[in-house]
């Protein structure tokens, strides 16, 4: 049963939330590029607004512990539902512990599809780490043995490098006991290889359409097997290195396992192909390129007929791809629903980046709109972040600000992505720039709230740009390089985020209540409450105090 709230009556103008993505509350200064920024305007708000810190990683966003670091999809998946869902990572770890996975059907056509071929080859294609944010290697390589298992003949790896969500120049971390655990399970006639790679950032991995190149050089590579060859994926990650001295992994280029001139590992007619990142944004587009008959986005040259599974559902609404492994979480009753059913009209903006953040993932990965919604993107750069790292927020802020003074909308919010993406460069300087971008946006964007009548929450969904340094794990100082500078961090962090209440219209009548258990999913349930509604009975508890 909907509700007023006896105690408040809502505020007069809008509600805004402000989600300035990357945006930790760091354990110290050394090393925060949020620390080392001029933000005099973020600097008030700290100063003399209500503000509390909220859990974003772990399982205040439904990771499967607390040792896992929040990421952009299921930080907004909770700030959007208001309720906290077992995400990605959980549900794939859990229906291979229990053997789920193995008796799904798509499991089964995907073994079944490569046997019938006669080559009997299952290709698997992901972001190769331990990071749990798009991927997991364990998750891959319990899959590699289970197809041995089941009498696959042969399976082929094409491994997009990381270097983003695990250190920057961790790949042989990975590479080398994978490619020893492969051959020591190669016997029987089983034959496991990584055949093709690259970095994420260079090939395969673009999402929101913001750059279509990468995903075709991503065809090129996996499908096709064009590209440098090497000998082994080791191999591959040396001779890239000494080829591109200072580049990170994940802007490495692509690689080709070769034997006697050959590629080891194309996708022919017949074959079965695993996407095996659980997370969707960045699976979206390869995984058209590989189900869409009528694909327009490159020339694919040859059409490979598959047997095509993704880990995970990317896009429920658009049904891609058709076949998932594991069945994501089923969110239901999202704020964007609840208030649009309550006849409220909102408005939601990005720039392409994170654009997807703001309302796919918002409204509980659902593409469209509910009724009195209105989207509104700004397109991206495309450009190495740390060149532009003001992006697009300039733009961002001028959308909202016509937006509030067009007086048609009860609640907004935008997503300012330099925090996040300039974060992963690892670049200091350009991050310090990125946080310095949305502070002079904030510095225009709150004066129109405030003339609007309204209110602002200003959080973020997770940490980046707050840690741009590894940590020793045993002096808990940043890591040094040999040559004496400091080694990047280019992963989110485990740190809390704000929560900052900005009111100039209510004469300090609302302020903020820190709790042990306030995490994004908090915020939903504190708008309702902002503009005078009890919450929907599923979400999680507002933070929101009425003095």
């Amino acid at each position: 049963m909907l509700q007023k709230l006896s105690t408040f009556p809502g505020v007069p103008g809008p509600v805004v939330v402000i989600v300035m993505d990357g945006y930790g509350i760091p354990k110290t200064d050394v090393g925060s590029a949020i620390a080392a920024a001029r933000k005099p305007t973020l600097d008030a708000l700290f100063a003399e607004c209500p503000h509390i810190t909220l859990r974003a990683h772990g399982t205040a966003v439904g990771m499967p512990s607390d040792d896992d670091m929040g990421n952009s999809e299921v930080g907004h998946n909770a700030i959007g539902a208001g309720q906290v869902y077992a995400q990605g990572a959980a549900l794939v770890a859990n229906a291979i512990a229990d053997g789920a996975i193995w008796a799904g059907e798509a499991w089964q056509q995907i073994v079944a599809g490569a046997k019938a071929a006669g080559r009997g080859v299952i290709h698997f294609i992901g972001l190769f780490s331990d990071g749990n944010v798009h991927s997991h290697i364990d998750h891959l390589k319990a899959m590699v043995a289970q197809a041995k298992a089941e009498g696959v003949k042969t399976v082929r790896i094409h491994a997009l490098l990381d270097g983003r969500d695990v250190p920057e120049t961790s790949a042989l971390d990975y590479v080398v006991p994978f490619e020893a655990f492969l051959a020591e399970l190669s016997t029987d006639g089983f034959d496991a290889r990584i055949a093709s790679g690259g970095g994420r950032q260079y090939i395969t991995m673009d999402r929101y359409d913001a750059n279509w190149a990468m995903v075709e050089r991503g065809w090129k590579t996996h499908v096709l097997g064009e590209g440098p060859q090497f000998a082994n994926a080791t191999e591959a990650v040396k001779g890239l290195r000494e080829q591109t001295p200072g580049t990170i992994d994940q802007d490495l280029p692509e690689f080709i396992i070769a034997d006697a001139g050959q590629p080891i590992g194309t996708i022919q007619d017949g074959d079965s192909v695993v996407f095996y990142n659980f997370r969707g944004d960045r699976a979206i587009e390869i995984t058209r390129a590989f189900v869409e008959a009528d694909f327009d986005k490159f020339d694919r040259v040859r059409t490979p007929s598959v047997t095509y599974a993704g880990m995970l559902q990317y896009d429920g609404d658009l049904q891609l791809p058709k076949r998932f492994l594991v069945a994501p979480p089923a969110i239901k009753d999202t704020s964007g629903e609840w208030f649009s059913k309550m006849g409220l009209a909102q408005f939601a903006c990005s720039e392409t980046q994170k654009f997807g953040h703001v309302t796919y993932f918002w409204n509980g990965n659902r593409s469209g709109k509910f009724d009195g919604e209105t989207w509104q993107e700004v397109p991206s750069d495309v450009v190495p972040f740390e060149q532009r790292p003001w992006m697009k927020a300039a733009e961002i802020t001028d959308a909202m600000i016509a937006a509030l003074q067009s007086g048609q909308y009860k609640l907004l919010r935008c997503n300012y992505a330099n925090g996040d993406m300039v974060g992963h460069t690892g670049n200091f300087r350009a991050a310090t720039m990125a946080v310095e971008a949305v502070d002079l946006a904030l510095a225009r964007l709150l004066p129109a709230i405030q003339a609007a009548g309204g209110v602002a929450l200003i959080t973020a969904d997770h940490g980046n740009a707050d840690e741009m340094f590894e940590l020793d794990k045993k002096t808990k100082q940043p890591a040094q390089n040999k040559d004496g500078s400091f080694k990047a961090k280019t992963a989110h962090t485990l740190n809390p985020v704000p929560l900052v209440l900005f009111d100039k219209v209510t004469g300090g009548k609302l302020g903020l209540q820190q709790t042990d258990t306030a995490g994004l999913s908090s915020i939903a349930a504190t708008v309702a409450n902002l503009v005078g509604l009890e919450k929907h009975e599923k979400w999680d508890e507002s933070v929101l105090v009425v003095k």
